[in-house]
């Protein structure tokens, strides 16, 4: 046992100095709990809400924009379409039920693309929706 005063002094020195570092590390701690929270309901959201722009845009995609429906949303997406690439592409869905078919009028009439041609234009087709949709919503 430490019967000197100045141990006395020096042990309540460092016992202060430990409960100093203690309680700081408890505010980190509960800063940094604090902080995954919000981050971890920032990620939510934001998941939660590119869930919603990519189902709402698949619907356009899927059955708006192929059934030539006149809605602005849709007419702002084909005619961004048809600026990026100098034509103006039709959407249908074949008789057979099989993939969606993406036609170019051309000077011997309408054209199916190539499956090349049609996967850059179906990829730019979701980028441009996807973008419009992010937009308009609240």
């Amino acid at each position: 046992m430490a019967n000197n005063p100045a141990e006395i002094r020096n042990m309540l020195r460092t016992y202060g100095k430990q409960l100093t570092n203690a309680k700081r590390l408890a505010r980190f701690r509960r800063a940094l709990k604090m902080s995954e929270s919000v981050d971890v309901v920032t990620i939510s959201r934001q998941a939660r809400r590119r869930e919603l722009i990519e189902k709402i845009s698949r619907e356009i995609i899927e059955n708006l924009i192929v059934s030539g429906n006149e809605n602005p949303v849709v007419s702002d997406i084909l005619e961004q379409l048809e600026l990026d690439f100098g034509e103006r592409y039709l959407f249908e869905y074949p008789l057979d039920g099989s993939d969606v078919q993406v036609l170019k009028k051309s000077a011997e009439g309408v054209i199916d693309l190539p499956p090349e041609e049609k996967s850059v234009i179906m990829n730019r087709l979701w980028e441009i929706t996807l973008e419009k949709v992010d937009r308009t919503m609240l």
